[in-house]
């Protein structure tokens, strides 16, 4: 049709329902990040990313740390490792220096991904459970070399 053009992004009504923080173009942030909701990120961010549901890079995004998400759409460009619970796109102007843990990659045509992707779920286990894994461990070994004083 007339007067229509092809969509690079996405809209956000497309990818998530509620972005609960946004970090604007020509905005810096110095630090972790953490939000309970979307995040779009059309500014820089030096630090880890950690968002409950999707992370959104905007093309003129920057982020120099680790993220970790439910989904990860990128048009900008990383420097550090993504952990993404389901799905992880690189749009055609994203760049992602870094490895990648994720169900499922996309990469489209332009996009650039230099790192190592496994395609695994990552773990989920607390390091709660561990830590009590290993004192129960330790406890029946303990108990079993343990010399009897009966007699």
């Amino acid at each position: 049709m007339l007067g229509k053009t092809k969509k690079d992004t996405p809209t956000v009504t497309e990818t998530s329902g509620k972005i609960s923080t946004i970090i604007g173009l020509g905005a810096v942030l110095n630090g972790n990040l953490t939000a309970p909701e979307t995040i779009r990120i059309d500014g820089t961010l030096n630090g880890d990313c950690y968002c409950e549901q999707t992370l959104i890079l905007g093309s003129e995004g920057r982020v120099k740390g680790n993220i970790t998400a439910h989904n990860v759409m990128i048009s900008g460009k990383v420097d550090g490792d993504i952990i993404s619970h389901e799905k992880l796109e690189v749009l055609s102007t994203g760049k992602v220096i870094g490895n990648v843990t994720t169900k499922s990659l996309i990469v489209d045509d332009g996009g650039c991904f230099d790192g190592k992707c496994t395609m695994t779920e990552p773990a989920v286990k607390p390091a709660i459970n561990v830590v009590s894994d290993l004192e129960t461990e330790t406890n029946t070994f303990a108990s079993k070399e343990t010399p009897s004083e009966e007699k």
